[in-house]
């Protein structure tokens, strides 16, 4: 998320010129509008691997996945972003008739990066366990080998499991789901630096 942000607006207001955006998204937090820049080839790569381990999982479940375009409202934080992934169990719920602002996601992930990793540890995570639903948060890194799953306990804490090893298996009670580390580090290759194309 970039640091600057545009000028203050109401969230309906935010809601109708986001929905006739078509080049540049952007997130919603009191007032705020903040635009969102493209993640790397890894941070996709990684994004598409988490989703397609959670659809093979959740087949034939209640549950679906859904992707970065699903804008999720958190209503008693006057915040609405874009999540990575999304996971919906049962019937969705959603702000208004156009059924494209969702309020009540079991799982969120988010792959890290560099710009907003102390973000989505901090300030982001404490917006997402205003929403009731929720019951799973994931932190991808896409530098290493490391998934962070915070679970809402039943008494409202909400409890860290960290995975540093590509065999582990990932427990997601709330999905009634488990995932392998390595399924999300797929054709990842670490270390990779970039370099300035050529000129032919």
């Amino acid at each position: 998320m970039q640091t600057q942000p545009l000028p203050e607006y109401r969230f309906e207001d935010y809601l109708a010129i986001e929905r006739e955006s078509t080049d540049v998204r952007h997130e919603y937090i009191e007032g705020q509008v903040f635009a969102m820049s493209g993640g790397s080839y890894e941070h996709s790569l990684i994004t598409a691997n988490l989703a397609r381990a959670l659809g093979n999982q959740l087949g034939g479940s209640p549950c679906v996945v859904l992707s970065s375009d699903m804008r999720i409202r958190i209503e008693t934080a006057d915040a609405c972003v874009y999540p990575d992934v999304s996971v919906l169990c049962g019937e969705p719920c959603f702000h208004d008739a156009r059924r494209d602002v969702l309020t009540n996601p079991v799982l969120i992930a988010e792959v890290l990066s560099p710009s907003t990793e102390a973000y989505d540890r901090g300030g982001k995570f404490a917006l997402y366990r205003q929403l009731p639903g929720l019951r799973h948060y994931l932190l991808v890194a896409q530098d290493q080998v490391a998934v962070d799953v915070f679970t809402r306990q039943p008494d409202g804490r909400w409890v860290l499991d960290a995975y540093t090893d590509p065999d582990a298996e990932i427990l997601l009670e709330a999905l009634d789901c488990r995932l392998l580390v390595r399924e999300l580090y797929d054709r990842v290759v670490f270390g990779v630096v970039e370099t300035p194309a050529t000129q032919a």
